[in-house]
């Protein structure tokens, strides 16, 4: 009962979430895959601004035509990153802290999916990934500690609202000193992932391409056991967390999946850039948060302007 009543809830909150467009439509409306775009792109409804999508689409809630957003609606909000230490070491805690300024003041941030920062960090190989939640200070800054394996470049994906805009995606790089450590990049394909005792399968991992709204559908089992949607535990205010980073440019997708009857994990999306991309889903069961990761080659697919997403929040970097 209590994952029908979040399930629910989880559905219609869908209609008061707002981001810049990326995913599709066709049963996605709790699904949110986040990107960066440019104001052209976005479209949002006049009477409702938290209901985005693309030009000729109809507000959800009212059957409005959706409008182009103009860069005076965006919020121009500056990211800064001050760390505690002049060089940061790998094995050595160091403190972070982000600032979020307009006018060089702070600006006040909305809570999105329970949390008002997500912050994901990277290293260049794409092997270690980190999903956290810098806390809030009095003068809304907001400071999180760290300590990171190994010598190198790490990337942070901060991802944030500013009250009363579009959510958006900030990316900084930071170097590490230290030894770069014994994890080699290896980016062969790979579609299943065991993670304390779950076998967790992206099932449709080697059909990904670009140009066209597609499916993310994952399976997941337990002592040979398949689970359901009911078995998967609500996590940050959604069935689960998808993280998808491409591995040439670093391109960021923050996606939240639904559960339907044939996969507890489900979404749909649209990829911009072909590649090969690293994703890190995060689930919950039994109160533990558990992270599968995978690696998948997207391929180039044709161009398709009738299968684009729309209606849906979204924001890649």
């Amino acid at each position: 009962m209590k994952n029908k009543l979040y399930k629910t809830s989880l559905l219609i909150s869908s209609f008061v979430t707002a981001a810049l467009f990326f995913t599709a439509c066709n049963n996605t409306q709790n699904m949110e895959n986040h990107q960066h775009s440019h104001s052209k792109d976005v479209y949002t409804c006049p009477m409702h601004p938290e209901a985005t999508g693309k030009k000729g689409d109809e507000c959800p809630e009212c059957g409005m035509d959706l409008i182009a957003v103009s860069d005076e609606n965006l919020a121009k909000v500056e990211v800064t990153l001050n760390t505690s230490l002049q060089v940061i070491e790998a094995g050595t805690p160091s403190t972070l802290t982000f600032a979020f300024k307009e006018n060089k003041r702070n600006v006040p941030l909305d809570i999105s999916h329970e949390m008002k920062v997500h912050l994901m960090v990277v290293d260049e190989n794409l092997t270690w990934f980190r999903h956290i939640h810098p806390e809030e200070q009095e003068d809304s800054s907001y400071i999180i500690s760290e300590t990171f394996p190994n010598g190198g470049i790490y990337t942070l994906f901060t991802d944030f609202k500013p009250q009363g805009a579009i959510p958006t995606v900030d990316k900084k790089e930071i170097t590490v000193k230290g030894s770069p450590g014994n994890n080699k990049a290896d980016f062969s394909t790979r579609f299943v992932s065991v993670v304390d005792g779950y076998t967790v399968t992206l099932e449709n991992g080697d059909d990904l391409k670009t140009n066209r709204t597609q499916s993310l559908e994952v399976s997941v089992k337990k002592d040979d056991k398949k689970l359901s949607g009911d078995d998967i535990e609500p996590y940050l205010a959604a069935t689960a967390h998808i993280a998808m980073i491409g591995k040439e440019d670093k391109d960021f997708l923050h996606i939240h999946p639904i559960s339907d009857k044939r996969f507890p994990i489900y979404a749909e999306t649209h990829i911009k850039k072909p590649g090969i991309y690293r994703i890190w889903i995060e689930f919950q069961t039994h109160g533990k948060v558990r992270t599968a990761d995978f690696t998948v080659n997207v391929a180039e697919g044709k161009e398709n302007t009738q299968n684009q997403p729309h209606n849906h929040s979204g924001h890649q970097h």
